[in-house]
């Protein structure tokens, strides 16, 4: 395992194939499309970082699952002194790009995940938390970029999930199979989507009863079957 390069984080999204409809039309070559190649520079910042002799000690750190040193975006918080250095690291990148640079609600859910899995592993005698585990030693190891993706169209605002007029305004599963589940549905104002090698998606609002289907958590590389991009602006 070795920590990317931006040029090499660049190359690894191209290799994706990856099409989007951009302000009416289907676009392919994302990479270097002039609506999209800004935040993928900025993205590649993060990578940079980890290289540069100012900025290396703080965008690596050593793996709580492999032992091996990795970039913070992708780190399991371990001390109070891993926030703190998260906070400094995303100012530094604010100040490197200017922009948004699209890594933190990945970063975030991550340790969202590691720990809600455990809870529930530990509560149910459930799977999760291994399987999470072993997602995340891949991330790790081959140095990926994870969107978050959490917002859903909602609808009417007013509603739960289950009383929407279109059950589809919240991303939920339809079909339950032996080996998986199938989902149907959509998530808006993904940041950096486009600019990343895999989606984590997360439920948008807190469920209860009755709102099984809609309780789901789960992730898949961006150029998976099924899964189209629109992009607005």
């Amino acid at each position: 395992m070795s920590l990317k390069t931006g040029n090499e984080y660049i190359a690894s999204i191209e290799a994706l194939g990856l099409e989007a409809n951009i302000m009416g039309g289907k676009t392919a070559d994302l990479t270097r499309h002039p609506l999209v190649k800004p935040s993928l520079q900025a993205v590649a910042t993060t990578f940079d970082c980890a290289h540069s002799e100012e900025n290396r000690s703080l965008f690596r750190v050593r793996s709580s699952l492999t032992g091996e040193e990795i970039n913070r975006f992708n780190h399991l918080h371990q001390s109070t002194v891993d926030l703190t250095n998260k906070v400094i690291m995303q100012r530094t990148c604010g100040n490197l790009t200017g922009c948004c640079f699209q890594r933190c609600v990945g970063l975030d859910a991550a340790n969202a995940a590691f720990s809600v899995t455990y809870e529930c592993d530990q509560a149910h005698g459930t799977p999760y938390h291994q399987r999470f585990i072993d997602y995340w030693t891949y991330v790790q190891r081959q140095d990926l970029v994870v969107d978050g993706a959490m917002t859903d169209p909602k609808g009417d605002r007013g509603k739960r999930p289950k009383e929407q007029a279109d059950p589809d305004l919240y991303l939920r599963v339809v079909e339950r199979k032996r080996d998986g589940v199938v989902v149907r549905g959509a998530k808006l104002h993904q940041t950096g989507l486009l600019n990343s090698h895999e989606v984590m998606v997360m439920p948008t609002v807190s469920l209860g009863p009755g709102e099984e289907d809609w309780a789901i958590c789960f992730a898949l590389p961006t150029n998976s079957p099924g899964l189209r991009f629109i992009y607005g602006r």
